[in-house]
């Protein structure tokens, strides 16, 4: 599949795909990096303390498996040969694994 594809439904999935991978990708950084969530994300997700405690730990995980959607993505939106989307394939499914080690093992 890509950007030349008829069915316009499944690129318009795609591109979704990717917009939130980037913004998963983009607050799960800032979460990691200034160690606080936004006001708005405790709120709605009812963040118990000691969640509320480890924001590298979730936000760390949250941006890998952002990054994980992201590079998933890229072959179906990209013209590529297809050595190189298994290889994407492969990293995505790395990213995800590292995300969820992350999540497992990082306990501060």
């Amino acid at each position: 599949m890509s950007l030349s594809d008829p069915d316009p439904v499944w690129i318009a999935v795609r591109l979704v795909i990717v917009v939130l991978s980037l913004a998963m990708i983009a607050l799960g950084v800032r979460v990691a990096v200034s160690g606080r969530f936004p006001s708005a994300w405790v709120r709605v997700a009812r963040l118990t303390a000691s969640q509320r405690s480890q924001p590298a730990r979730i936000g760390g995980s949250q941006a890998l498996l952002g990054a994980c959607l992201l590079v998933q993505q890229a072959p179906f939106l990209v013209p590529m040969p297809f050595l190189a989307g298994r290889t994407l394939f492969v990293v995505a499914l790395l990213l995800a694994v590292t995300g969820a080690g992350w999540f497992a093992l990082l306990r501060r």
